[in-house]
């Protein structure tokens, strides 16, 4: 598989897209349902290091076979601090030509440290026409009204749905419920979250008692361990860094919309064995995505990660009890 990357390219034949997409969002509706399971890509890399956009791509491939409903880039999963704003820009580029008459719908990270950085990325985003975007709070922010003016900026300059990430930001700012709410009532095309700041259960039921109207999806994540408990309390799904169980995810959603609560209880015991895994052996993501033919390397910048014997021999021993109910 070869892609070819010319920005000048890219962006000429973006333009058309994103008009036609900011007028069909113009009267506040979703271009597609964004509800189900989410999945925040993980970032391949070559033996050097160097982020593989062929592989990247090849990821948006995988994740439609396996059913999944969205996919999300970068993200803090997609090891977003190790990323360069070129390879930022650069990969949002090729996920949306990737992504283009696919099925799953495409969200685009556009965080930044501040409005003016966070603003470079969502231009960007805008122009490549995704069905979303989403940003984490400004680690540079040192009031709530510096998050409203964030989040003010962003809204003006899309009209498409907009999520907040309620985790991440600056350390002593916490993005309330109250917060959210009243910011939704101002902007049409704000009141999408992911809620995974503590007190999650609480805050989730919150802000699901206003929706529809002004809050429009409450989706759930939190590496996935409360997932069936969340999604019972109404939650619109997760977006997650779940690729390596993608196919997984998806069920589980499915399950859930059919009422099949035995059956999803039954796949999900089976992944909780996994994600545990996440905690005590570093390199396990990679690793399975290799095995399972998505990535060439399990090459990661936040260390490198040699797997001993004993520690592939626990991945394989819990992996194997997924075996079953993997569909890709």
């Amino acid at each position: 598989m070869t892609n070819t990357y010319t920005r000048r390219g890219w962006l000429a034949s973006a333009g058309s897209a994103a008009v036609l997409s900011r007028v069909a969002l113009a009267a506040g509706t979703e271009a597609r349902p964004l509800r189900g399971a989410f999945m925040i890509l993980s970032t391949p890399y070559t033996t050097s290091k160097a982020v593989d956009f062929e592989d990247l791509a090849g990821e948006v491939e995988f994740l439609e076979r396996c059913g999944v409903q969205g996919l999300v880039w970068p993200q803090n999963a997609s090891e977003l601090s190790k990323l360069t704003k070129d390879e930022r820009m650069r990969g949002m580029e090729v996920l949306a030509k990737a992504a283009k008459g696919r099925k799953p719908a495409l969200m685009l990270g556009v965080q930044g440290r501040n409005t003016a950085e966070m603003l470079d990325y969502a231009r960007h985003a805008e122009a490549l026409a995704p069905d979303a975007v989403i940003a984490i709070p400004p680690t540079e922010a040192r009031s709530l009204d510096d998050y409203r003016q964030y989040y003010r900026a962003l809204c003006k300059t899309t009209a498409r749905p907009v999520f907040i990430q309620t985790s991440g930001g600056a350390r002593d700012v916490e993005p309330t419920v109250e917060f959210m709410v009243d910011l939704a009532r101002e902007l049409p095309n704000f009141g999408y979250v992911k809620e995974e700041h503590d007190p999650v259960i609480p805050r989730m039921k919150a802000l699901i008692e206003h929706r529809p109207d002004p809050i429009k999806r409450v989706f759930c994540a939190n590496r996935g361990a409360g997932l069936l408990y969340e999604m019972r309390l109404g939650s619109d799904g997760t977006i997650i860094g779940g690729t390596p169980y993608a196919d997984i995810f998806a069920q589980l959603w499915n399950l859930h919309q059919q009422n099949k609560f035995e059956e999803q209880r039954e796949v999900f015991s089976k992944l909780l064995l996994m994600l545990n895994l996440d905690e005590r052996i570093p390199g396990v993501r990679p690793y399975i995505l290799k095995k399972r033919g998505v990535f060439k390397t399990t090459v990661s910048r936040q260390g490198d990660h040699q797997l001993s014997t004993d520690a592939i021999s626990e991945i394989e021993y819990n992996f194997a009890a997924l075996q079953p109910y993997l569909k890709v």
